[in-house]
């Protein structure tokens, strides 16, 4: 089982110190104004902060041999956490910020205080953010397919903390916006209903990001396959071993991010002794493994060809 990319575990680093420090500045920032939406964003950054601990935890239990009770290891621990994130982000960031706006939605009396303060807290939370965000970004680009997008690389990438950062720090600085733009207003007017509109929309925001995750850990919890480029290279691996005839069927899925098994049934030519049929399965093996480095497990089932039989189901 491969270890998780330093790469990624240095971004969780980065973006968990950065939540709490930007955590810290929000409440003191709460504390002299009484602005809600400084008290979302504090929420946010609370919840960041446990996420990030969350995901250090699962990539910590997912780096354990495999046992006799879990022999493929336990990869899907990474997706497990990730998907406890999204919940905790949409249930005490998102929810609850929502609440607390609309309470103070009917405060009168509310109003914010040191607006210039808070200002400048929101602009020192923002260079921590933006530079956990630029990690975060470096360290997605590194395990994308070559060529996709940000956004559609992060979407077909099996690596759920890279996602969860670069999702968290774009979700805060856009906090940050609504929360800068909410106190600004209020102070202006002299309406508090300004602030309390902005931790509204802080606590969609957050909802909305949830939810992306959720849905997302969700799927690669059920099992997700190999994507489109490692497929095409495990094909191509096998395909180029001397004494196959064509692959029949393929199947793949991801027990974790870096944990791949592969399950390829293979027509071979004919005819081929008993040696020669255990001398491919080996060169498959090997081959597959060296394509794609993620493999944890490649089977090889042997047949013979028959077009009635190509991509039928097999056990």
């Amino acid at each position: 089982m491969s270890d998780e990319p330093k790469g990624h575990r240095r971004a969780v680093l980065v973006a968990l110190a950065a939540n709490v420090a930007v955590g810290v500045s929000k409440l003191l920032g709460f504390l002299l104004t009484g602005s809600v939406a400084l008290l979302a964003e504090c929420l946010h950054s609370l919840a960041d902060s446990g996420n990030q601990g969350l995901l250090l935890l699962g990539a910590r239990r997912a780096r354990a041999a495999p046992t006799q009770e879990r022999p493929f290891g336990r990869g899907r621990e990474r997706y497990f956490w990730a998907f406890v994130v999204g919940l905790i982000l949409f249930g005490l960031g998102g929810v609850v910020s929502i609440i607390e706006g609309v309470r103070k939605l009917g405060d009168p009396s509310h109003g914010v205080d040191h607006a210039a303060v808070a200002l400048t807290l929101i602009g020192v939370a923002a260079l921590f953010e933006a530079s956990s965000l630029r990690v975060g970004v470096r360290a997605a680009r590194r395990s994308i397919r070559p060529g996709a997008g940000l956004w559609q690389g992060l979407r077909e990438s099996r690596d759920p903390e890279v996602a969860v950062v670069v999702y968290e720090d774009t979700g805060a600085l856009i906090g940050l916006a609504l929360a800068a733009s909410g106190i600004g207003a209020s102070a202006l007017t002299d309406n508090g209903v300004f602030d309390a509109a902005a931790t509204i929309a802080i606590g969609m925001l957050l909802c909305g990001i949830a939810t992306r995750l959720t849905i997302e850990m969700h799927s690669l919890l059920i099992g997700e396959p190999a994507t489109a480029l490692d497929l095409e290279r495990i094909r191509s691996a096998v395909s180029s071993v001397d004494g196959v005839a064509s692959i029949l069927n393929l199947r793949t899925e991801h027990i974790g991010p870096d944990d791949l098994l592969v399950c390829v049934k293979v027509a071979f030519s004919e005819p081929v002794d008993f040696d020669g049929l255990i001398r491919v399965i080996d060169e498959i093996e090997a081959g597959v493994v060296a394509a794609v480095p993620a493999t944890l497990t490649c089977y090889v089932e042997p047949d013979r060809r028959d077009s009635r039989r190509i991509g039928k189901v097999w056990t």
